[in-house]
């Protein structure tokens, strides 16, 4: 059975400190692009980390809400792609070919959640700097849409190992890079094919809730919320 690789983020232990953010750009070679272009709306982040704020002065509460690609079954992104540059891969997931991509941007216009961002320049790294860059993928060059891909590098990896060893993937055995960073232990991976590992015990927390899940994208990634006035 193919596996269906899902994401859970547990809003109450969120703490918004930013380390998914850090260890997303660490992992999968994104440029920092500097204060003028983030000002442009350039910012280059696969993940992001929003804030809203609950309740009122002096009772006011942040809300922290981490935001990668939803990886969504029937993505609004993959169908408007002119040359198929975007598609769902044999793992399920929205993965992209950075080579074919000719940087329409008709997916992150059609995309709900803003998560994919566009790479204006063909960036570089200065020694040292270039020593941190990660062998197990590409720097993507100018004109081409970039975005989170659940670190497809470390699930590649895990199933090669499975393969070599004659076995299954083992529950917890491809841990994404935001996922393995997170201090409070917020974000959850998994394959909810196997109804026996955590994350498919996890999504069955009265908690769980999609983003924008009337527009029936069917996301990949749940988040997990206790509701103002619901029991403890």
């Amino acid at each position: 059975m193919s596996p269906k690789w899902a994401m859970a983020i547990d809003l109450d232990r969120c703490t918004g400190c930013g380390a998914c953010v850090v260890a997303c750009v660490a992992e999968n070679n994104i440029p920092v692009v500097g204060e003028a272009e983030v000002e442009k709306g350039r910012l280059m982040q696969w993940l992001r980390v929003a804030r809203y704020w609950e309740g009122e002065y002096p009772e006011a509460q942040a809300i922290y809400l981490p935001v990668p690609c939803m990886q969504c079954e029937r993505a609004p992104c993959e169908t408007v792609c002119p040359v198929y540059a975007t598609y769902h891969n044999e793992d399920g997931l929205n993965a992209m070919v950075y080579n074919r991509c000719v940087g329409t941007r008709y997916c992150a216009n059609n995309c709900p959640y803003s998560v994919r961002v566009f790479n204006w320049y063909d960036h570089k790294w200065e020694k040292p700097l270039d020593e941190q860059l990660s062998p197990d993928l590409t720097t993507r060059s100018r004109g081409v849409m970039e975005k989170c891909t659940f670190c497809i590098q470390r699930i590649r990896r895990a199933k090669e190992r499975a393969a070599e060893e004659t076995r299954e993937i083992r529950d917890g055995e491809v841990v994404p890079a935001c996922v393995q960073t997170c201090p409070p232990g917020a974000l959850l991976f998994g394959d909810l094919s196997d109804p026996h590992s955590e994350i498919t015990r996890k999504l069955k927390d009265p908690r769980r809730f999609r983003l924008m899940e009337h527009l029936g994208t069917e996301p990949r990634v749940v988040y997990l919320k206790r509701q103002k006035g619901a029991g403890r």
